[in-house]
């Protein structure tokens, strides 16, 4: 392999290239960790004298993402995506086939520090799964022959640009596409009706389009910016825009897809926005699974930069400024929510704020920021070049215009579906090629469990919303692998920061691995039941309020998945104390009363 720089080194360049900004403390340490494996004491260091923090906060930005290391992990660094749906198509059994075939423990680096085998969530890859990621690249529909092969490669110490570039293509699977889809790029055009038409008058079109954003929420789009617009400004034109790619929800990829062939329109949608709210710096915040799409939508950017679209002056404008930025995340979901995505925009650990304020006063570095997601950027865009009249043609009244649903698991054609809003679950099961389907997942593990006798509804914010995830279950199928699966997840990505979901998401966990073990009673799924309930009222965010969901639906909707695995309907402790001092009696020759534990009190 070849030999690195000094890490002194290069932390120095680093920091002279940008001028020692703290607030791209996160951008260090992902380059840093990108370049060595792990961020090297040295380099803590030197970013704390550098940017003038303590070591101990840098330390606590490391350990809060799970992307960030403080030991190495060898040249190879693994990550088996650990999604329900990458179990479903045998995941674990091609981990372990790996972990055999190069001698490593799962999570563990090798003894020749060579290689690190490990798990993370969800990839936003459910669609061609099971997938990987190595050193930040996706490996996409692995097999044994794939196994197999990039075992041989990394034995042979083959440098990952040499390998078969087949093994890192990623596919868009657009199975159907509607008014977003199957339209061509804005190339500009629906900056060109801002500047023709006024930004007033755009603004009006956004607004009488219904626009509501697409990250599940729904909050109306136009209020969002007028709220910002209206914002006390301290500095001219000193608003940011920052488009969330933090997808981190388990089985949603369409911003994935987006920004792979529709990134010009996103950007697009950002500066519409710029324009109309008064704002000179966006940012994309690009979840760090996606790490391999970086270079391509900095290609992306410099183009629009090149074209008038981007940068100074845009299309000729005096004072038309605006230019975007690309900040990568490093594994953190709670970073989808808005304010612990400005908090690591920020260079922190992303721990969602108190609010009231809301961003679109009090924002970045204190700044009136407008957050909205991919998708909702894209389709700004596109009514602004269509018009609103083509935008409220599909749809509902109260859900306008189309969504994009990520389509995973038991089904024929996963992948990518527009559909209009109104689309009930049964349509979607037929055209996605589902049969004898036990539930759907819709909005991800944060979101509901739909069983058959509710498949007529529709995904609309007025019946069931979604932030686009769409899970499909077959009859052959134990969902309470799934509710299992879905509450590791939550606890490994609470920030921690509140009781009922540190706390709460553990015990929840807890249970439902003794149900899931056989060793349960009814007394435990009472006590689900009621600690779900807790975590889902009193958790500090969105994280924490959802995290009990997937019990508590469940629990509604399929008792049977907790009944068949009860030992006995009575309640019975899964550990026999009394039974346990058995050798202890032995060894002290007693068996009277006081050497026994008490049941009658």
């Amino acid at each position: 392999m070849v030999a690195l720089p000094d890490p002194e080194d290069f932390t120095r360049e680093l920091l002279v290239a940008s001028n020692s900004d703290r607030g791209r403390l996160l951008q260090y340490l992902h380059a840093i960790q990108q370049r060595y494996s792990h961020i090297p004491e040295t380099s803590v260091h030197q970013l704390a004298l550098a940017l003038r923090l303590s070591e101990s906060r840098i330390r606590g930005v490391i350990g809060f993402y799970s992307f960030l290391h403080d030991t190495p992990r060898g040249d190879y660094d693994i990550l088996f995506s650990d999604s329900i749906t990458d179990h479903m198509l045998g995941s674990r059994v091609l981990l372990g086939d790996l972990c055999t075939r190069l001698g490593v423990e799962p999570g563990l680096p090798r003894a020749d520090g060579r290689v690190t085998v490990d798990v993370t969530s969800c990839t936003g890859m459910c669609d061609q799964g099971p997938a990987i990621l190595i050193n930040g690249q996706a490996v996409t529909r692995l097999d044994n022959f794939r196994i197999s092969s990039i075992a041989a490669l990394i034995e042979n110490l083959t440098p990952l640009d040499e390998w078969p570039s087949e093994l890192f293509e990623v596919q868009d699977n657009i199975r159907r596409a509607d008014i977003l889809l199957s339209r061509g790029s804005c190339g500009g055009g629906a900056l060109r009706a801002l500047v023709e038409k006024g930004a007033d008058t755009i603004f009006g079109e956004i607004a009488t389009s219904g626009l509501r954003g697409r990250g599940g929420a729904g909050f109306n789009t136009a209020m969002k910016w007028k709220f910002c617009r209206a914002a006390r400004d301290d500095e001219m034109n000193d608003r940011v825009v920052i488009c969330n790619a933090d997808e981190g929800e388990p089985g949603t990829f369409k911003d994935r897809v987006l920004l792979n062939s529709h990134a010009d329109d996103v950007f697009e949608g950002m500066t519409l926005c710029a324009g109309i709210i008064g704002a000179r710096h966006g940012y994309l915040y690009l979840r760090g699974e996606y790490l391999y799409m970086k270079h391509a939508l900095e290609e992306t950017l410099a183009q629009r930069r090149r074209d008038g679209l981007l940068g100074q002056n845009i299309l000729g404008q005096a004072g038309f400024d605006f230019d975007i930025e690309i900040h990568l995340g490093a594994g953190a979901y709670v970073c989808g929510e808005e304010s612990a995505l400005i908090e690591s925009l920020e260079g922190k650990r992303g721990v969602p704020r108190v609010r009231p304020p809301f961003p679109v006063t009090h924002g970045y570095l204190g700044k009136p920021t407008v957050v909205n997601n991919v998708e909702t950027f894209m389709a700004a865009a596109k009514i602004a070049l269509e018009g609103a009249n083509w935008f409220r043609a599909v749809g509902t009244e109260q859900s306008t215009g189309t969504k994009l649903h990520s389509i995973s698991g038991d089904c024929d054609r996963p992948g990518i579906y527009e559909f209009p809003f109104g689309v009930s679950i049964q349509q979607v099961l037929e055209e996605c090629g589902a049969a004898d389907t036990l539930a759907v997942q819709v909005a991800g593990a944060a979101g509901s469990t739909i069983p058959p006798a509710e498949f007529h509804r529709s995904i609309a914010f007025e019946d069931i919303s979604s932030g686009g995830s769409f899970m499909v279950f077959g009859r052959h199928r134990d969902l309470l692998d799934m509710v299992q699966n879905f509450s590791r997840f939550f606890v490994h990505e609470s920030c921690g920061f509140c009781t009922p979901c540190r706390v709460g998401g553990v015990l929840l966990k807890d249970l439902v691995d003794k149900v899931h073990a056989g060793r349960a009673g009814t007394a435990d799924i009472q006590e689900l039941h009621r600690i779900g309930t807790v975590v889902k009222l009193t958790s500090h965010c969105g994280l924490g309020t959802e995290a009990a969901n997937p019990v508590l639906d469940t629990l509604g909707k399929f008792p049977s998945i907790y009944e068949k695995h009860l030992t006995q309907a009575d309640y019975q402790p899964a550990f026999d104390l009394d039974a346990a001092l058995q050798d202890a009696r032995d060894l002290s020759g007693r068996d009277d009363a006081g050497a026994h534990i008490r049941t009658d009190l």
